[in-house]
């Protein structure tokens, strides 16, 4: 087998929320990165949904969970229980809709009040392969994430552009924010205060993964 290792066997897990308007693709944005797959029928999500994937990060296992808000965004009724515990956040909106990028202010300002101050916000410009159709100057888009210091790209779901490369460049950049704090309080992860929102996940912290009974190496 090599160095591959199962999907239950993660040194972090890290739950990323999605956020930003009604449509903007956030849903196919994260089926392309956890399943690759790409849906033309645009529906709504119903229910709280969430998929997960592991990446390599230096020599450790990072497992993302990654949360898509499920439609409840047409009410502007997202939950703190959304937020919580989240590091990481990808703000979409849809370069073609000028309106969705108005918005991502107002998304901003509510993931800021629900969340750490560490957590790691990347704004995402999506659907960038219609080109003819562009609303959102992509120098105004980098402005603004200049400005509120935060990271930002565009991408297309459909091409599959930048999508791995968003998602990877937020669980690596969380991971740097989770080693930095690991590196000042000693060397044990696990001895981060419970309280704090950036949370190690380890195995024995997921009641949903099962004992895999085996094996070193």
């Amino acid at each position: 087998m090599g160095a591959y290792r199962a999907d239950e066997d993660y040194d972090y897990l890290f739950k990323v929320v999605l956020i930003g308007d009604s449509g903007v693709g956030k849903s196919n944005l994260l089926s392309r990165f956890t399943k690759n797959e790409f849906s033309q029928q645009s529906k709504s999500t119903i229910g709280v949904e969430f998929a997960t994937r592991s990446i390599q990060v230096d020599d450790k296992v990072v497992k993302a969970q990654i949360w898509d808000t499920a439609g409840q965004e047409r009410y502007r009724a997202i939950t703190s229980a959304y937020y919580r515990g989240a590091v990481g956040a990808l703000l979409v909106y849809d370069v073609t809709r000028n309106v969705t990028f108005e918005n991502v202010e107002r998304w901003l300002k509510e993931l800021r009040g629900h969340t750490d101050n560490n957590i790691v916000i990347m704004l995402v410009g999506n659907k960038a392969d219609l080109r003819h159709l562009r609303a959102v100057p992509l120098e105004k888009a980098k402005a603004f994430a200049v400005r509120e210091n935060i990271f930002f790209m565009e991408t297309s779901a459909l091409e599959a552009m930048n999508v791995e490369k968003a998602f990877t460049e937020v669980l690596t950049q969380i991971y740097h924010v989770v080693s930095r704090k690991a590196l000042d309080i000693g060397d044990d992860p696990s001895a981060l205060p419970k309280g704090q929102t950036i949370n190690i996940g380890n195995k024995d912290d997921v009641s949903a993964v099962k004992s895999t009974g085996c094996c070193s190496g």
